[in-house]
């Protein structure tokens, strides 16, 4: 049977913080690369930059990552932990919850993210070429996360018909805002207006 910790992958750290000052120098270290990440784009990323930007000896940064993707993929798991946290935090000003209203929360703070938070833009919940040999398994996070939270709120059981339905919506989510930011650098609004729809018609088939 199909579980969400099936799909949780860890976040690719050499070694877990246990005192706060390391956890404080992992989080320097993660804003650097988001910052460096906007303004060289994730081909020319590297650990040096990050070090110098986030003012720590380059052995702090091979203390936690053996990589720049190790670093990388450490930041979009980070992304998807606030992307989830902000989700959460604007339904739980909604009582009672409309499922329409929630799907319309899901794609604005990621329209919020991508448009606002450094290094969004390039890395959100996956690095951009995947490792050679292995799935991205980013969408299915998302979906996964995504399906727990809301099913929760919604009186719903997560089971395996509903985590399928809600991968179909994030594929199809993913794939229409990315033509979104094709089409205009803040995201196209007409797009965006379509996607909204074109979800919440599909989610309606299992959410009404």
């Amino acid at each position: 049977m199909h579980t969400p910790s099936d799909q949780q992958i860890p976040p690719p750290l050499r070694r877990i913080p246990v005192q706060q000052r390391s956890a404080e120098r992992l989080a320097r270290i993660l804003d650097a690369c988001a910052e460096v990440l906007d303004e060289t784009g994730y081909e020319s990323l590297s650990t040096r930059a990050v070090a110098v930007r986030a003012g720590v000896p380059i052995g702090s940064v091979y203390r936690f990552f053996s990589n720049k993707r190790a670093m990388a993929d450490a930041l979009a798991h980070r992304n998807l932990d606030v992307y989830i946290a902000r989700v959460d935090e604007r339904l739980a000003t909604a009582e009672p919850l409309e499922w329409r209203y929630a799907i319309d929360v899901v794609i604005d703070v990621y329209l919020a993210m991508k448009r606002d938070m450094a290094g969004f833009a390039r890395i959100d919940f996956c690095v951009p070429a995947p490792a050679a040999g292995l799935p991205d398994h980013a969408n299915q996070l998302v979906a996964d996360r995504l399906c727990d939270l809301l099913a929760e709120r919604l009186g719903r059981a997560p089971d395996a018909d509903l985590r399928r339905t809600f991968l179909i919506a994030v594929e199809a989510a993913d794939a229409l805002l990315q033509l979104a930011f094709r089409a205009d650098p803040s995201g196209d609004p007409v797009i965006i207006a379509e996607t909204k729809e074109l979800v919440r018609a599909y989610l309606a088939r299992v959410l009404d």
